[in-house]
């Protein structure tokens, strides 16, 4: 009498192999995806910080406070205290709507903060893809907020 042997035959171990390979290959484009999501965020999370941060310098020392955005090479500034860019990733792209005299060229403009917490006001897009953030900025009160699309 023959032993009965137990365990998988090289065809089921290949076709698992496979079924798995189609598995991970459909989650690729997600995974990338909810990273490019989660850059998005983190860039708009900074700029917002450093708007704020502006805020509180000018209402701090009574004095206006400018952000210069280069819209061109990806980067912002805050004028006055430090003149360090703070870069974004080059994959996410910004722009700017604000006060006609706020805009310096096609590719650069800035936003104003008062010493009374007030601010020239504006939106500040960031898209990536298909993806959209935007940074809203109260003229009135000078509060920074981001607006997921």
């Amino acid at each position: 009498m023959l032993k009965q042997q137990t365990g998988f035959t090289l065809v089921e171990l290949l076709v698992v192999l496979v079924i798995m390979v189609l598995g991970a290959s459909l989650m690729g484009p997600n995974i990338s995806s909810g990273t490019d999501r989660a850059n998005l965020k983190a860039a708009s999370r900074d700029l917002t910080s450093a708007l704020r941060y502006a805020r509180g310098q000018a209402v701090m020392s009574q004095q206006e406070v400018t952000v210069t955005l280069d819209l061109a090479n990806n980067y912002y500034h805050i004028d006055s205290l430090h003149q360090k860019n703070h870069q974004l990733p080059s994959a996410i792209e910004l722009s700017l709507r604000t006060a006609q005299v706020d805009i310096e060229s096609d590719q650069q403009g800035k936003l104003r903060f008062f010493a009374d917490g007030s601010s020239s006001g504006g939106q500040i897009t960031l898209t990536q893809g298909e993806m959209e953030m935007e940074v809203n900025i109260n003229w009135l009160t000078g509060n920074v907020e981001i607006n997921e699309d």
